[in-house]
């Protein structure tokens, strides 16, 4: 039993039309028809009941359908093995991120890769989460880390790893909430905001957690870039809730949340725990002792 012939009794069993399953095949329809009988030879049996409007499959062609796929999926696994043992030497990573992403060192991560696989491009995109879910969606992504809000996360992308981290409040030093141990959302309401304005994710978490405790902000200043939200914190323009640890890298006054600290939650996502890229699941392999610490 060849490949080809299974592949040419699925094409039929799927056409239920040997002419129109030759065509789908680039293959002659007495071409086909010699294929098939000599598969049933070999099989000893019947697969297909023929008539002059259909074709019908038996009771062991039914069968038979079912094994042919398994068939053709472990043979399609087993050259994706053997190929994996000898590529990896070209080919692309792509990994997409939201700007805020900390709680993860990706340029160590995407170093150490590029020192054990030297031969892989990798292709940074850093990118809104609706884009970078799109992008996922659309396979120009293999992976990517995305902010997380109440939003469920659409049905054809497979969460890989997920993240929380703590939000604070960042001021510049001669503000009056700058030497605070601790403050409150309901708190804010008397200060002037700098909004981080880039779509979904940590926007609309702190939407939500500003809504949830009664806060209406006054914003001031709105910006698409982290660096230029702390720039604008800085020159006194107004205050701003970002990430902890931002914060606390920004050089400027980071003052925690109370009483219980709010957070968001981030996420490195894929079409598939097993990505089809033997590059993104080198990628994963990598990532598995930091994930599994």
């Amino acid at each position: 039993m060849e490949v080809r012939q299974i592949e040419h009794f699925l094409a039929v069993a799927n056409a239920a039309n040997f002419t129109r399953a030759a065509r789908s095949i680039h293959l002659s329809q007495s071409a086909l028809s010699a294929s098939i009988r000599a598969l049933e030879r070999e099989l000893q049996t019947q697969l297909f009941e023929r008539t002059t409007r259909k074709v019908a499959l038996t009771t062991a062609g039914q069968t038979f359908r079912a094994a042919a796929y398994r068939i053709l999926g472990q043979i399609a696994t087993a050259r994706e093995e053997l190929t994996d043992l000898h590529d990896l030497s070209a080919g692309t990573l792509a990994v997409g991120t939201v700007q805020t992403l900390t709680v993860v060192d990706l340029p160590a991560v995407l170093a150490q890769f590029n020192q054990r696989y030297s031969h892989i491009r990798i292709a940074l995109h850093e990118a809104t989460t609706a884009e970078l879910v799109r992008s996922v969606q659309a396979a120009e992504l293999d992976v990517a880390y995305v902010a997380l809000d109440a939003s469920p996360l659409p049905r054809d992308l497979t969460l890989l790893r997920g993240y929380e981290e703590d939000l604070a409040v960042v001021t510049a030093h001669d503000h009056p909430l700058a030497t605070r141990a601790e403050t409150t959302l309901a708190e804010l309401a008397d200060y002037t905001f700098v909004e981080f304005s880039a779509g979904t994710g940590l926007q609309t978490v702190i939407e939500t957690l500003c809504a949830e405790a009664g806060l209406h902000r006054r914003i001031g200043f709105r910006a698409t870039q982290m660096g230029q939200v702390l720039a604008l914190v800085g020159h006194g323009l107004g205050i701003s809730i970002v990430p902890s640890s931002i914060a606390e890298g920004s050089g400027l006054a980071t003052v925690p949340i109370g009483p219980a600290s709010p957070s968001r939650k981030l996420a490195l996502v894929s079409r598939s725990a097993r990505p089809s890229n033997p590059a993104a699941r080198a990628f994963l392999e990598l990532l598995a002792p930091r994930i599994s610490s």
